[in-house]
């Protein structure tokens, strides 16, 4: 416990460290916080802001920046074998406009983050127990894949916007943490969505731009979707 302790102090340092590089891409703060509250209208007329709206700063409180638990393994039941936990501002409210948010990833044996793209965000993962198979590809022309094999108390960057991916080598649980700048990354899964989206992509469409057969494509959608 004392070791996961340990890398979850790196976690932060990392968590730091991509709010410092963040700050050119999400909007800087005017002022000490912005803690969210959460606001839903049917009124046409609402007011929508880049992030969210913020409470009165006098009674913003301990909680409002705070998170329990995330020292618990999450279940990696599924296809995949593994379980993103994201803290952002809709987590932990006190983020919000701070250009920074927090992720735990949980992986079982083989198990995969399949290829994915944040869209706002760079990440800086450290591996905290196992060994990862890690990646990203460099945009067009080139399509250049680098990757790495990390152990624990490894760490790694995945630039904003590129396809990147973590992969479980081991024969036993693995853990990694990650600092992403932005208070709201988001999240672009590959093949859930070109293969799933709703509705659907025209099976002509991905059938040419994959050089796949038909079938394939349309079995690929019903998983998928």
């Amino acid at each position: 416990m004392k070791g996961v302790l340990n890398y979850l102090v790196v976690a932060l340092a990392l968590m730091a460290l991509a709010c410092s590089v963040a700050s050119a891409f999400d909007p800087a703060p005017l002022q000490d916080f912005c803690v969210a509250v959460n606001y839903t209208s049917t009124d046409a007329a609402a007011v929508f802001v880049n992030g969210k709206l913020c409470k009165d700063p006098k009674l913003a409180n301990a909680n409002d920046f705070f998170f329990r638990g995330l020292n618990i393994p999450r279940s990696t039941a599924n296809q995949l074998g593994s379980n993103v936990t994201l803290l952002t501002a809709d987590q932990i409210p006190g983020l919000n406009t701070l250009g920074v948010s927090l992720a735990r990833i949980d992986f079982a044996p083989y198990g995969l983050n399949p290829p994915h793209i944040h869209p706002r965000a760079t990440e800086i993962l450290v591996v905290v127990e196992g060994t990862l198979l890690v990646g990203f590809v460099t945009s067009n022309p080139d399509n250049r894949l680098i990757t790495k094999t990390l152990n624990a108390g490894d760490v790694f960057v995945f630039p904003i916007g590129l396809i990147h991916f973590q992969f479980n080598m081991g024969t036993t649980n693995a853990v990694s943490f990650s600092g992403l700048g932005s208070q709201n990354p988001g999240l672009i899964v590959i093949a859930k969505n070109v293969f799933g989206s709703n509705p659907p992509i025209n099976p002509d469409v991905l059938t040419k731009a994959f050089q796949l057969d038909t079938n394939v494509v349309e079995s690929l959608q019903k998983t998928f979707g």
